[in-house]
């Protein structure tokens, strides 16, 4: 798919804007329950699949701590200024990594490995290689594995970077949301451009192969100049990708969000305008629009990726890796595996409680049933690929298409006439357009949206 110049229609997308998931999985999280527990999970383990016994695996450590709270953030992380509350967490993480990695064997290597937080980069250099040192004792790492690092500037210095490239990583991704002061202020995120380069300058020093800078739009105070002017600095700065998110405001249920003054936000109108003011100058800029908020450079992994048809979607967001199973370690996070989620305890003493008795720290899950799996497959060839062919689905799981998803047809023929997906007898494309309302395409596979019930989940604002 070559770089297509997306054509941003305001009114369009106004008229399509409403709140939905972000499919980082199918069923998404709130679906999850405490029926599935460790057995399940190690049942999944111990697949008598030959095929599933050898697989590549991906790995992921969620490092909840962070020095000051972001009051924009929706993660789930903790302010901290003990060392020791960290030296505590890397203890029970190796608890976990020796239990999991006992139980996979040495004939599953990884060939993806992740760090998000919180802060990763808020554990010293010390406790940076310690727990890569560990990673890499009990699993086997294949030569080209993508090893990848969420860095915050603020705090960082030569020394985590250096403690980064001994762990074995070789790429990066870094917080900036906007360098406007004002609202930096605003979300108690100070941080200078100064610092950020120095964090880029590092990075390449350390021969990272990708780093990737995070911005969000929606913001308190943010208006469509100032912002620009953010964007300009960032391409100036020439990451290798762009992730550009919308700030979800939910102070029912992020708490801290309610610090925020909701009449410092951007109204409605303003927030579109932004999102299409950032469009339109990545794309300028040569940025292809990687989709569900992502831009590549041309020569990324991600964009080759996507016009080979083999971009993936899982809990950390896009990948090159299709098809892997994500064994994902630490507080609050979720493994991902072929038919089977698993997410563990969300604080500190409910997650190191089992540990403590050698069981895994399951809290809960969902076991995917065959419509499920029919449809996680559909909405990620959308989302990634923006098409689908319908030979191969009905091949690969004996339907018929056009009758299984006759609603979801039927609802998408508004998106035909408004010129963001094009239904053809034998596959769905998605319009270059219709890219920024990939959510809305995706929702329309979605069995769990159909179903009247009063207590759905509540999501972000697709746009």
């Amino acid at each position: 798919m070559n770089n297509q110049k997306i054509k941003v229609d305001l009114d369009l997308i106004k008229k399509y804007d409403q709140p939905g998931p972000r499919y980082t999985s199918y069923p998404t999280a709130p679906y999850f329950h405490d029926g599935i527990t460790e057995k399940e999970y190690l049942q999944h383990i111990d697949s008598d699949d030959i095929s599933y016994a050898v697989r590549d695996i991906s790995l992921y450590f969620h490092i909840p701590f962070c020095n000051s709270l972001c009051y924009f953030c929706g993660c789930n992380s903790f302010v901290t200024k003990k060392p020791g509350v960290m030296e505590q967490y890397i203890d029970y993480l190796e608890k976990e990594i020796i239990m999991i990695a006992e139980r996979l064997g040495q004939d599953r290597h990884v060939a993806q490995l992740h760090w998000g937080g919180g802060t990763p980069t808020y554990l010293s250099p010390d406790m940076i290689k310690r727990l890569g040192d560990s990673i890499h004792k009990h699993f086997n790492f294949k030569d080209d594995a993508e090893v990848g690092v969420e860095i915050d500037p603020r705090g960082l210095t030569h020394d985590h970077f250096k403690a980064l490239y001994e762990a074995g990583f070789n790429r990066s991704s870094m917080g900036v949301q906007d360098f406007d002061p004002q609202v930096q202020k605003a979300v108690h995120r100070i941080q200078p451009e100064e610092i950020t380069m120095q964090a880029l300058q590092w990075a390449q020093e350390f021969e990272f192969e990708s780093m990737n800078v995070d911005l969000m739009y929606g913001l308190p105070f943010q208006t469509v100049d100032k912002f620009s002017e953010t964007i300009d600095k960032v391409i100036k700065m020439d990451p290798d990708r762009l992730a550009v998110f919308n700030y979800a405001h939910l102070p029912n249920i992020m708490k801290h969000q309610r610090v925020i003054k909701e009449e410092t936000l951007p109204k409605p109108e303003v927030k579109l305008q932004l999102l299409k003011m950032t469009i339109e100058k990545l794309s300028e800029a040569g940025y292809v629009y990687i989709g569900m908020d992502h831009f590549a450079k041309p020569d990324d992994e991600l964009t080759i990726a996507m016009q080979e048809g083999t971009l993936y979607r899982n809990f950390q967001g896009y990948s090159t890796h299709a098809g892997l199973d994500l064994f994902a370690m630490g507080m609050s996070s979720i493994s991902m595996m072929s038919e089977l989620y698993v997410q563990n305890y969300k604080t500190l003493e409910e997650y190191y409680k089992p540990l403590k008795d050698g069981k895994l720290p399951i809290m809960r899950g969902y076991q995917l049933n065959p419509d499920d799996i029919l449809r996680r497959d559909v909405i990620t060839d959308l989302m990634c690929n923006f098409k689908l062919e319908k030979l191969k689905v009905e091949q690969k799981y004996d339907i018929r298409f056009d009758d299984y998803f006759s609603d979801a047809l039927e609802d998408l023929i508004s998106f035909e006439q408004d010129e963001l997906v094009k239904l053809d007898a034998d596959k769905i494309t998605v319009l270059p357009q219709g890219r920024l309302l990939i959510r809305n395409i995706a929702m329309k596979f979605d069995y769990y949206l159909r179903q009247k019930t009063n207590d759905k989940p509540q999501y972000s604002r697709t746009v």
